[in-house]
């Protein structure tokens, strides 16, 4: 008899030991638990368990493709933001533990209890304007997005967290917007420089050209921005935009130029600037 036909199949344990010398350990346990439909605290508490042919079969795939480089969040669909999990896909962008800054900064200006109007441009996955609308129930958030993929999956995230106060609208920037003014605008708009090595490696080498690169200095959507949104916003009204760490001075220089007051960048937790904002006086 061939020895390897009464081999036993391989555990959970097993399976996780080998996986973790081809990617990293928690990425292995979040694979494996999506292809069990189990939670990682169940991997955990049942690593003797003998999963499935057709569960190891999915693993395996699983496995294969992160270490060829594909993003988990694809592979999982879902990438946890703020207080939720939100759908993604490759027509968005992986949302970012830095974007959650923003988040904060615009909560602070966004009074509790006040109806106020916000919009979000280039709002990807909604990761942004769900937050905003789910901190702020009785604001009206807006958000925008020249895919009509990647809104579809912003909608699908609306309704999957129940938010019936944020609305969609496709177009490019302001341009579905005329007319319409805010209290607060938001954005973390594409801000690599399209030359950019790093855009030919890792993770982004899978997440959608238009969401990461924005010219030879990064800073073509952002100068748009800057110089389009005192046509939208109230007096007194905020613009945030998330940007590269580099990027801060040349960035109030574009709020500076375009009239706004109160200009300053703030940093994200490894205290590296990530936001500028400025206050639009009318």
């Amino acid at each position: 008899m061939n020895s390897n036909d009464s081999a036993p199949p391989p555990t959970v344990a097993a399976l996780l030991r080998a996986a973790r010398t081809r990617i990293e350990p928690a990425e292995a346990e979040l694979l494996l638990a999506d292809a069990l439909q189990r939670s990682r605290s169940w991997l955990f508490a049942h690593d003797d368990h003998a999963p499935e042919p057709e569960a190891r079969a999915r693993f395996a795939e699983l496995l294969e493709r992160r270490a060829g480089g594909e993003p988990v969040a694809y592979l999982l669909g879902r990438r946890g933001f703020w207080r939720f999990d939100l759908q993604v896909s490759p027509a968005t962008l992986i949302p970012r533990p830095e974007t959650e800054r923003l988040v904060e900064l615009a909560l602070e200006r966004l009074p509790p209890d006040t109806e106020s109007r916000v919009a979000d441009l280039g709002t990807g996955s909604g990761a942004i304007a769900l937050a905003l609308a789910l901190e702020r129930p009785q604001a009206q958030v807006l958000a925008v997005d020249l895919s009509e993929q990647a809104l579809a999956v912003a909608r699908a995230n609306a309704a999957e967290l129940g938010l019936a106060n944020v609305a969609f609208r496709h177009g490019d920037w302001f341009a579905p917007l005329a007319g319409e003014r805010f209290d607060l605008i938001a954005s973390n708009p594409p801000y690599i420089e399209a030359a950019d090595p790093h855009l030919a490696q890792g993770d982004l080498r899978f997440e959608p050209a238009d969401a990461l690169a924005s010219g030879a200095d990064g800073l073509d959507a952002i100068r748009i921005i800057a110089r389009d949104a005192p046509a939208h916003l109230r007096r007194g009204g905020w613009l945030l935009i998330e940007h590269g760490w580099e990027q801060g001075a040349a960035v109030r220089a574009l709020l500076a130029q375009a009239g706004f007051a109160e200009v300053a960048t703030e940093r994200d937790w490894e205290q590296r600037d990530r936001v500028s904002l400025g206050r639009w006086a009318g």
